[in-house]
């Protein structure tokens, strides 16, 4: 059984790894960056939702359209009230006072 387990844990670090490699389309240095500017950007983003770019050689940045960003601002944003609208369906949730709720969250 336990062979079993870590066998499939193996094959899903690879799968992840593999995928999470491949998520990055197009990386571009910073030293690019530098010298050819908001164009490289343009250029880059044209046929990829992200850009990555490269500090000496490992990617630190994620540049993505201003686009894309409000989508995943919207996303980020829906998902916050569908897990408000939850909690509250489920009585996950607190009525009190301002004193009270003060003196709970310092405790």
């Amino acid at each position: 059984m336990h062979f079993h387990l870590v066998k499939n844990a193996t094959l899903l670090y690879n799968t992840l790894n593999s995928t999470i490699k491949s998520t990055f389309m197009n990386i571009i240095t910073a030293n690019d960056l530098k010298l050819r500017g908001v164009s490289l950007l343009q250029k880059a983003l044209q046929d990829e939702k992200e850009i990555g770019i490269s500090v000496r050689g490992h990617a630190q940045f994620i540049v993505i359209k201003k686009a894309h960003y409000d989508y995943l601002r919207e996303c980020e944003i829906l998902a916050a009230l569908a897990e408000t609208q939850d909690d509250l369906i489920n009585g996950r949730f607190v009525t009190e006072s301002v004193e009270a709720h003060i003196k709970r969250i310092k405790t």
